[in-house]
């Protein structure tokens, strides 16, 4: 990992026309936002930041040169990562030439990306979307840190990425995305009669009969087991041996070597504990462009079973052309126990927040976005049916 003396060097000092974020109001940094704490030297990098990295209200981060394999998953509390891998670590591994991360093994990396954050801006992290649908289980930590995916306001310091491979053993190099950050000052999360209004405004959730459901600031998405109309096709379940996917690839791999499609009359699946799914919403999903989104993952009041592991929708995401709205890739997992969905159950929550301003670009006007006007998709590593 580099000196963090040789980070600041990488971005200019800051033009005397730039407003810090921080002098903004609350809610989440858009891609404008994102690119003046870049210039204010908060987001630095080892390595220049590419364009292709700033989404529209989030940015991808990037594995550096070295991975760690560890024995267990750790949170710092009181120490450094760095000092946590003296005592946790089996073996180094070299990335730079490319590296297989082994399915069911734990893995900690040094992002590319650290931060130098002003009091009063925090940030939160997730997996990116093909991350979340090859079933790897990643989670960012920093110095000291007492929670997963949380930067604390005003944190100086390095990221890393714990990465466990629960079903596919992946290839990846430096500067390989799995996850991605979004900044924010405070929160403006859409709640109660704010929610309503919004959904009233935008349709944030469609395409079924009656009005969907809100439950303390949240809205209720359900599961399409009625599939396709001439195949009966619902979902797809992960195979367990099979061959290492490289995560560089694009539309290269067959599905049926990697996967198992899921048919069914009879509008209900078995979840197995063992095995993990691909499923898809019944709504269509729209997240305005002042809005971001982020789907809760795991809710035992509907069931023990884990619905999404990248959870945040940028702004624009189904948004705007005909047929709005894009309906959202479930990625499934039961906890413990078989348990039964049916066609029409409530499976996840949506929860809304505002944006400081909307953003440059939205969600779906660049190549970069491979899933809007989704329906059931894999990642995008894989070869599109038909």
């Amino acid at each position: 990992m580099a000196d963090p003396s040789t980070y600041r060097t990488l971005f200019n000092e800051v033009p005397a026309t730039v407003q810090s974020p921080s002098t903004r109001g609350t809610g989440v940094f858009a891609d404008t936002a994102l690119r003046e704490l870049m210039a204010t030297n908060q987001v630095l990098a080892e390595e220049p930041i590419l364009d292709d990295q700033v989404q529209p209200a989030s940015l991808d981060l990037r594995l550096g040169r070295w991975a760690y394999r560890v024995r267990a998953s750790f949170l710092p509390g009181d120490a450094t990562v760095m000092d946590k891998l003296g005592s946790f670590t089996m073996h180094r591994i070299d990335l730079s030439e490319g590296a297989v991360l082994e399915r069911g093994c734990v893995y900690i990396v040094p992002l590319m990306e650290r931060v130098q954050l002003q009091s009063g801006i925090s940030a939160l992290t997730n997996p990116k979307s093909s991350t979340g649908r090859l079933d790897i289980f990643t989670r960012v930590i920093t110095d000291r840190a007492v929670s997963f995916d949380k930067v604390e306001s005003g944190y100086h310091g390095p990221l890393f990425l714990e990465v466990a491979p629960r079903t596919f053993s992946v290839q990846v190099k430096p500067g390989t995305r799995l996850s991605q950050i979004r900044f924010q000052r405070g929160s403006d999360i859409a709640t109660g009669i704010k929610l309503r209004e919004l959904h009233k405004r935008v349709r944030l959730v469609s395409g079924v009969e009656g009005e969907p459901v809100f439950r303390e600031g949240l809205v209720g998405v359900t599961v399409d087991l009625d599939g396709d109309t001439a195949t009966g096709l619902v979902g797809y379940r992960a195979k367990k041996h099979a061959d290492v996917i490289d995560l560089e690839r694009r539309g290269h791999y067959e599905i049926l070597d990697f996967w198992e499609p899921i048919h069914t009359r009879t509008r209900r699946l078995i979840l197995d504990p063992d095995d993990f799914y691909i499923l898809v919403t019944r709504e269509a999903v729209t997240i305005p462009p002042d809005h971001a989104a982020e789907m809760v993952a795991y809710d035992t009041m509907v069931g023990e079973f884990r619905v999404h592991y990248a959870g945040f929708f940028d702004p624009g995401f189904g948004h705007g052309g005909e047929g709005q709205g894009s309906r959202a890739v479930l990625e499934v997992r039961s906890h413990e126990v078989p348990f039964l969905l049916e066609h029409g159950q409530t499976v996840g929550w949506l929860r809304y927040e505002r944006l400081t301003a909307p953003p440059a670009r939205l969600y779906g006007a660049g190549s970069g976005s491979n899933y809007q006007r989704q329906g059931l998709q894999l990642a995008k590593q894989f070869k599109r049916p038909g």
